[in-house]
């Protein structure tokens, strides 16, 4: 498997934007995702860019891309971010085909390489859907501790649901 994990480009953030407007409105409760509560296209790109204007120690996120064999198969954002400190990550595996293979978890742990070092974290938060078993499980696979269950609203996309929030610690 040659899966490669990179910052992604700005041009390159339609495939986020895609991925959520494209997705089945079972398929995104299943995520946890409120289809309401998504931006307009234009206004969620002009988010981003924004935020790629900052410098990287200023940035609300980082963007990932998950490349097999050189196509685009997933992705992972980090939010929340403490330059320094902590961030929180959530991971997509855009092409179903490849879920529940072990791909996720490769790009998991590849992305926990990046944003450790690019935000010189020393600990990485997760909290996926606490019924949406896959990312529970990679996330676990990855080498994540599970730290506690409990209601929140984890994200501007969300809305309130059960998460279970697993996190990764580096010695900085």
């Amino acid at each position: 498997m040659s899966l490669i994990v990179r910052q992604m480009k700005l041009e390159e953030v339609d495939l986020i934007v895609d991925y959520f407007y494209g997705s089945s409105l079972e398929f995104l409760e299943s995520l946890g995702v409120d289809p309401t509560r998504r931006p307009p296209r234009n206004q969620w790109k002009e988010m981003y860019e924004q935020d790629y204007a900052q410098p990287i120690t200023k940035r609300r996120s980082l963007l990932l891309l998950w490349e097999l064999d050189g196509a685009a198969v997933g992705f992972s954002t980090a939010d929340k971010v403490v330059y320094g400190s902590e961030a929180f990550m959530h991971l997509h595996l855009v092409r179903p085909e490849l879920r529940q293979r072990g791909t996720g978890a490769v790009a998991v742990r590849k992305s926990v390489d990046l944003y450790f070092g690019t935000l010189r974290l020393k600990r990485l938060f997760c909290e996926p859907n606490a019924f949406n078993e896959a990312p529970n499980r990679t996330l676990q696979n990855a080498g994540f501790r599970y730290v506690k269950t409990y209601m929140t609203v984890p994200g501007l996309l969300n809305f309130h649901q059960a998460v279970t929030r697993w996190v990764i610690e580096r010695n900085a």
